[in-house]
């Protein structure tokens, strides 16, 4: 699975370094050209009927059953390209912003009417209803990302006025042929936009640089996915002469939100790609709601040997989970006295803001992302899987994991300062290997800008995904 979930796509380092005149080896392994694919590696399929329940540590197996006024947080001539004025056969001007606009507005307002003090979800039903009229998953960026949002909303009534159980969960993969679509959208994404790979090569230099001196690392990981970022770090591992000879990764992961043949998978394919680099490695996996139900007290398998090194990967996302237990997680962080934690940011997880204000922010955050996408000109079957894999469940569980946890915290840095992390700045090289990779990318309108201490990726001036590192 993973000859780096990405098709032809290389480490942009390689080219970096070549151009630098540096004395890292400017190719992989004979074995690991960059031929995509995912590899599922043969002893894979002999777990396959025991992978229940399996992977988890036995810490626990308990599971944890200013912007109050509405903003213009639109800048809807932002949206959209540059477009022919239209007019209809009354020659009255058509004017997308103004549509656009109306959509924003009567989103907003169903939402408000959900979670509000006068919460009036049959109000909302009957506005998301007439949306029904003006938005579909065939229409331009913004319509398909509104599209996604209505149809989360209406999910969101549903189970309100039906009393159903409201579980903001990812749903469990429900075969092989399910888990094979949702990697293809992957994998899919991965190849045309520098959308993931910006955010997995940025993170992974940035700890490679922080692990100097050491021989053994320890990876923390809030969100192991499909494991590709953690690919790319084994090959950069497997490159050098010296230096670390030892990988272990813990993925903190749900029951209920990870399917266990998907963490089957990873596993697996992870263990097989450092075996075949000659990369020392390990991998566990840790009930996430069991060290949350304990209040992030119970201790993790953390050497005290002193050549190891511990990297934590903790995106913003995750907060949006354990919202009111943010403080505690950034505590438990702490103690595990990382030498770095990386972050990264796609501009969707905004529990600064209410409910409403916060779903308009998601919204645009996703019609940046499509419009995007849609500038490449993939074929529409190639989109569609992308959009019904990746971008409809992810909005899903914005909307309803957001509703279930409607309390506002500070915005995410704020958050990371007050707990008594730093920012660190990125190196020139690693902001030389984002622009180098973005340069790859056929479309030109991509762009890296330095925000701060942040290293952003940008579309048409606007930003897709931040990437931060931190100290503790």
């Amino acid at each position: 699975m993973l000859r780096w979930i990405m098709d032809d796509v290389e480490d942009p380092s390689v080219n970096l370094n070549k151009m630098l005149n540096a004395t890292v080896s400017d190719s992989a392994p004979a074995d690991f050209e960059f031929s995509g694919g995912f590899i599922f590696p043969a002893t894979f399929n002999t777990h396959l009927n025991h992978h229940q329940n399996q992977y988890f540590s036995p810490l626990n197996d308990t599971l944890l059953p200013q912007y109050d006024k509405k903003p213009n947080l639109y800048n809807t001539q932002m949206l959209i390209p540059p477009q022919p004025k239209t007019y209809n056969s009354r020659s009255i001007e058509y004017n997308p912003s103004m549509h656009q606009q109306g959509i924003i507005d009567q989103l907003f307002k169903a939402a408000d009417l959900i979670q509000s003090e006068n919460n009036n979800p049959i109000l909302a039903q009957g506005i998301l209803a007439r949306l029904n009229h003006q938005l579909s998953p065939a229409g331009n960026s913004f319509e398909r990302a509104a599209f996604y949002f209505k149809q989360a909303l209406q999910l969101l009534t549903h189970s309100i006025l039906n009393n159903i159980n409201i579980n903001p969960q990812i749903t469990p993969v429900d075969s092989p042929f399910s888990l094979i679509y949702k990697i293809s959208g992957y994998k899919l994404l991965s190849e045309v936009s520098p959308y993931i790979q910006f955010a997995n090569f940025t993170c992974n230099q940035a700890i490679l640089e922080s692990l100097i001196g050491f021989d053994r690392v320890h990876v923390i990981d809030f969100d192991i996915g499909f494991g590709g970022q953690w690919a790319s770090l084994i090959q950069k591992l497997g490159l050098r002469n010296n230096g670390v000879c030892f990988l272990k990764i813990t993925a903190l992961v749900s029951p209920l939100t990870h399917d266990q043949l998907e963490l089957g998978l990873t596993r697996e394919s992870l263990i097989h790609f450092a075996s075949e680099l000659n990369v020392g490695f390990e991998f566990e996996i840790v009930n996430i709601d069991a060290l949350a139900s304990a209040s992030w007290c119970l201790p993790l398998n953390v050497s005290d040997n002193d050549n190891e090194a511990v990297a934590v990967n903790l995106p913003v996302h995750v907060f949006s989970n354990y919202q009111t237990q943010v403080p505690a997680v950034l505590r438990f962080v702490k103690r595990l006295s990382p030498k770095i934690v990386v972050s990264v940011d796609r501009g969707c997880d905004r529990t600064d803001l209410p409910f409403a204000n916060h779903l308009i922010q998601a919204l645009k955050s996703y019609s940046n992302l499509l419009e995007s996408l849609d500038a490449v000109n993939m074929n529409i079957d190639s989109l569609q899987k992308i959009e019904r894999f990746l971008v409809q469940p992810a909005v899903e569980k914005i909307v309803l994991g957001r509703f279930l946890f409607p309390e506002k915290t500070q915005h995410w840095r704020d958050l990371f300062v007050s707990a008594g992390f730093s920012p660190l700045l990125f190196s020139n090289f690693t902001e030389s290997q984002a622009e180098c990779l973005v340069k790859r990318t056929p479309v030109r309108e991509f762009y890296v800008k330095k925000r701060q201490s942040l290293l952003v990726l940008c579309w048409r001036r606007r930003e897709l995904v931040s990437c931060s590192a931190w100290k503790c």
